[in-house]
């Protein structure tokens, strides 16, 4: 049977990207829409930072010492653990719910983020029902760089305050996520199996909802 480790920590790094950006649509307000945290739209293991009281945060994965990687839920989840400090914690974000009124822009803005959010959501949810029971029964690639990649652009996202810097990392992030989907894809190519089929379908329909930005 094939290892399902890097499978495990590649979602436990887009879990951190997730949690991040859903405490950046909490801290501007964007949470009450599709794209709200813990809406919908979003898996039940999934679950947003709360906002830090000493004013930093950071959000990371707790790796389990029995297993040597991101610990596993009985759902099959990563626990994901917030930890707040002032050492190597990431600024709050700046902004508070009442911002001023809604422009055009910021509503174009306030979608990209959205979607990127409820594919982020989707992918981790793809790869845990779909791609979890694939991995163990035959290996097939997992480019954890990319996951690393993303984690560190939604992080740097999250520091940032509204304006072109904003705009840039989020269509970076938009594009990584991109990455991720359609490497994956390419990795299941291959796969002589039905399960794999229903994999890539939803994948592509992740896809589909990424339309460039």
């Amino acid at each position: 049977m094939a290892s399902a480790e890097p499978l495990v920590i590649s979602i436990g790094h887009q879990m951190v990207a997730l949690q991040t950006l859903q405490l950046l649509q909490q801290e501007w307000g964007w949470g009450d829409g599709p794209g709200a945290p813990g809406g919908p739209s979003h898996p039940a293991h999934v679950v947003a930072a709360p906002a830090c009281r000493s004013g930093r945060m950071r959000a990371r994965l707790e790796p389990r010492r029995d297993s040597g990687g991101v610990g596993l839920r009985p759902g099959g989840a990563p626990e994901a653990e917030v930890a707040q400090g002032a050492e190597g914690c990431a600024q709050r974000l700046p902004f508070p719910r009442d911002r001023g009124p809604c422009t055009l822009a910021r509503m174009a803005v306030r979608s990209a983020l959205a979607r990127v959010v409820d594919s982020t959501s989707e992918l981790v949810s793809v790869e845990q029902t779909l791609l979890g029971p694939l991995q163990q029964e035959r290996s097939f690639p997992i480019h954890l760089k990319d996951s690393v990649e993303f984690r560190n652009i939604c992080s740097h996202l999250a520091l940032q305050m509204e304006g072109q810097q904003f705009d840039r990392d989020l269509n970076a992030a938009h594009q990584c996520l991109k990455t991720i989907v359609k490497k994956l894809i390419q990795s299941l190519a291959n796969l002589p199996s039905d399960a794999h089929v229903v994999a890539c379908a939803s994948l592509r329909q992740i896809l589909q909802n990424l339309p460039d930005i």
